[in-house]
């Protein structure tokens, strides 16, 4: 165990008190490591969003277990409140529980308090292991920053003396996604002024901004590639020279080269399509050109051999898989454009990796989901229900009006499809692209709702079989956030060009300040596909060519808004295994996934058919228990194929999380 965890956990000692009250007004405690390791202790944590939230989930779980000398979920609860005023909790609260305090002035004495609360909590331990070795003396604000530069970032302005240093340590940082917040991005291009080999470059959206980045850097692989007397396209059409500056990369340095030859197989940039005789090029070059269909299957079988070289450790945390299954959304969407001739070559290698993925996904989820609820979405979402308290502190930080798109079941791999059809349909869109988890099991009705009403679904229970409740939910959630009725807006069915006219009518009002629209599309594309993904990708190219998703972008942002987008879970390939073979009727029917309200009746159908698992998922009604399809297979009838989803697996679980601008 780690110094700071340690250190954490000095204020908890075990068996101390059952109820805890922990003013933690810069979220030390929702980081991934801290509440594992709570948990391991025996300790729960519940952020306290409002009263009556918390009041039922402690009284219904906790306080009546406990009176009645039963066990509950967890030895101790632990009330974790984002401030440090205590008189706004009940006072029943104040009188049973022990109180700590806990934030980063005095976890971090020897820094700058100001500087430290920008910095990500997955810093953390490694800034307090730093601290303790390398800081002797109390340091000022400029200091702080270099000290996080160089013991956090591993970067070192000052050094920075040539263009191929500058880009080097660009290229590191951007590809192991640790871009700098605005405050050091800025320091450092301060501290760059000086030096005029860099006058005219954006350094502080360099450093900060991967979007940006990867933007510039593919621009400039395409100009580089120009004077070479190499031309062509990147996805059809022909490449728009004004989006970015004019930057220049030195590409033939070899430690700059070296990283934009992973950022192609990644599929973080994009090769470039050429016809007829390629002229004579560097070697090393060849991997961001794609001369001949051929090309491209070997790009895709390279991807696909670089996640089986880098396959998930035990240790890893919910940011490595939603870097790992960005990547994996990049190969398979490569793979999906294939022809049938080219990519059944490569299916024995994209199903191994698939199912090796799925076993470790599995088991992660089993061991490390539970904490995800509790994370801290102030960077970014972590878990769907998380996107409404991240969208508000967005609003709180400027962006008055948002819209939050809901593309319903729409896969990773299918929003990179989505994002190079609007590349070449419309060049001036710009993407900020992450990630986050839907909720278990992967249900329109579960995760969606979730998503709409920020809640967890044992919040919901009453309403957890359908989503009729959606739009009540997401005007509650505003309300308590400030806005009146006529200023949240929720639509849901939008999937044409047709409907554009109509929905702007509604969104163009000046009272309205949020939208949820649900765009539901590719799920029924999904849901009445015959022939697999690859079907599904050439339905979901047509209807992108139908123009709707570019009209509804462009729209949106004429309107001053703010476009977030996201999808409530994605959708896999699977095959049938048989219908559930015992005469218990399940509460919910999914392909993939089937739950039950009654332990006897989930355990007997679990006994009868060997190919299904069980798992606790925290944050479900206690009486709404899933089981799941085993493998890649689905409760339908013998080998029938179909496109589905409810289960555990990457394509299923993760989701894009996407902002949406245009380059200014």
């Amino acid at each position: 165990m780690s110094e700071w965890i340690d250190r954490i956990l000095l204020e908890f000692p075990a068996d101390l008190s059952r109820l805890w009250i922990a003013a933690d007004p810069d979220d030390v405690l929702l980081n991934e490591q801290v509440l594992a390791s709570l948990r391991e202790r025996g300790f729960e944590l519940l952020p306290f969003e409002d009263s009556v939230t918390f009041r039922s989930e402690y009284e219904d779980r906790y306080r009546t277990a406990w009176d009645r000398g039963e066990p509950a979920p967890a030895k101790a609860l632990v009330l974790q409140l984002r401030g440090t005023d205590l008189d706004v909790l009940p006072w029943d609260y104040l009188r049973q529980a022990r109180r700590v305090s806990m934030s980063l002035a005095t976890l971090f004495p020897k820094l700058s308090y100001a500087v430290i609360r920008q910095i990500g909590p997955e810093h953390h331990e490694a800034l307090f292991a730093a601290q303790s070795r390398h800081a002797p003396q109390v340091m000022g604000e400029a200091s702080t920053k270099e000290f996080i530069l160089t013991h956090i970032y591993g970067l070192n302005p000052h050094l920075m003396l040539r263009p191929a240093d500058l880009w080097r340590d660009l290229l590191r940082l951007h590809y192991r996604e640790a871009g700098l917040p605005q405050l050091l991005a800025k320091h450092v291009a301060f501290v760059l002024s000086d030096n005029k080999q860099f006058a005219d470059l954006p350094l502080s959206e360099l450093f900060s901004s991967r979007s940006f980045l990867l933007r510039a850097v593919q621009d400039a692989w395409y100009r580089y590639l120009a004077t070479l007397g190499v031309t062509g396209t990147r996805t059809g059409e022909p490449i728009p020279a004004d989006l970015t500056p004019n930057i220049q990369i030195p590409f033939e340095h070899d430690d700059v080269r070296v990283i934009v030859d992973s950022m192609f197989l990644d599929g973080l940039l994009h090769p470039l399509a050429v016809q007829g005789v390629l002229p004579s090029v560097p070697d090393w070059a060849k991997v961001g050109i794609v001369q001949d269909p051929l090309a491209l299957r070997n790009l895709v079988a390279d991807g696909i051999n670089g996640i089986r070289d880098k396959l998930p450790a035990a240790e890893f945390t919910y940011r490595d898989w939603i870097a790992l299954a960005r990547r994996w959304g990049e190969v398979l969407a490569r793979y999906h454009a294939l022809d049938t001739e080219r990519a059944s070559g490569l299916k024995v290698g994209i199903e191994e990796v698939q199912s090796m993925l799925d076993e470790r996904l599995r088991s992660w989820v089993a061991k490390d989901y539970a904490v995800l609820p509790s994370l801290s979405p102030a960077k970014a979402p972590i878990m769907v229900h998380h996107v409404p308290r991240f969208l508000a502190n967005r609003r709180s930080a400027g962006e008055t009006k948002i819209a939050l798109l809901v593309f319903d079941g729409l896969a990773i791999d299918q929003w990179v499809q989505i994002r190079e059809a609007l590349a070449r349909r419309a060049p001036k869109l710009a993407f900020d692209e992450g990630a986050c988890f839907a909720w278990l099991p992967t249900l329109t009705s579960v995760s969606r709702q979730a998503l709409f009403s920020g809640l967890k679904p044992r919040e919901f229970s009453d309403t957890i079989e359908g989503t009729a409740a959606e739009p009540t939910q997401w005007a509650r959630f505003w309300s308590d956030n400030g806005l009146r009725g006529n200023e949240v807006l929720y639509e849901k069915g939008i999937k044409r060009a047709d409907q554009l006219d109509a929905l702007l009518g509604a969104i163009s009002t000046p009272s309205v300040k949020v939208a949820g629209i649900v765009v539901d599309m590719v799920d029924e594309i999904v849901h009445g596909a015959t022939m697999g993904k690859r079907g599904i990708t050439a339905l979901i190219e047509s209807w992108c060519e139908s123009g709707f998703v570019d009209q509804l972008f462009d729209r949106l942002l004429d309107q001053r808004f703010h476009i977030y987008l996201t999808a409530d879970h994605g959708n896999v390939e699977a095959v049938g295994q048989g219908r559930i073979n015992q005469g218990v009727t399940p509460d919910m029917r999914g392909e993939r996934v089937r739950t039950y309200r009654s332990e006897n009746l989930v355990a007997a159908s679990a006994a009868t058919n060997p190919n299904t698992y069980r798992l606790e998922i925290a944050g479900l009604p206690a009486n709404f228990m899933p089981l799941f399809a085993g493998g890649r297979s689905a409760f339908m009838q013998q080998g029938e194929p179909a496109v589905v989803h409810g289960g555990i697996s990457v394509e299923e679980l993760l989701v894009p999380f996407v902002k949406v601008t245009r380059v200014s």
